[in-house]
């Protein structure tokens, strides 16, 4: 048998031989508390609600680019499109019951958002309200896994873009042609 020099055999060692020993008793670990990671939290998603106001932003000025289309059919698509990501991160994560409940919930957005395109705009801020009611949920409770900084993201998206586009109604902005 070959042995390595200094390493004893196994079964052999004292403290296999201790624990074995009648009334003893193994040292108490200790528990050392952990810094509350809080502070980190909320540095983690500064930066996603950051950018979210920043693409929110253009997101609520591309009706712009998009001068030839009614700025409720550019919102609409929009909208459909932010709710459809979420498919990709269900499919992500693989369970199938997370893959139907995002399908069903993405496509109650749809069905909003093409309402919203001929109807009322209150519609598109009603759909926008609830995505980010929906983001914020994700948030809290990781129903998909892993979508890590997206839900603030997306959330700082969805209620900038809705904030805008009430304030638009209410100031008599035209949503159709």
């Amino acid at each position: 048998m070959v042995r390595c020099a200094g390493l004893p055999r196994a079964g052999h060692d004292r403290s296999s031989r201790q624990a074995a020993a009648p009334g003893y008793r193994a040292p108490a670990m200790t528990h050392t508390p952990m810094p509350a990671p809080a502070p980190q939290r909320e540095q983690s998603i500064r930066a996603p609600v950051l950018w979210g106001l920043a693409f929110g932003a253009i997101q609520a000025a591309s009706p712009l680019a998009l001068w030839w289309l009614d700025q409720a059919t550019v919102q609409s698509l929009l909208l459909a499109l932010i709710a459809a990501v979420y498919i990709g991160f269900a499919v992500a994560d693989g369970r199938p019951k997370v893959i139907a409940v995002e399908c069903t919930v993405a496509g109650a957005f749809v069905l909003l958002a093409a309402a919203g395109v001929t109807g009322s705009a209150w519609l598109l801020v009603l759909g926008y309200t609830g995505h980010g009611l929906k983001d914020f949920w994700q948030e809290r409770s990781h129903y998909v896994a892993n979508t890590r900084w997206w839900p603030p993201f997306c959330a700082a998206v969805d209620w900038l873009v809705a904030a805008v586009l009430a304030i638009e109604i209410i100031a008599g902005a035209g949503f159709h042609h």
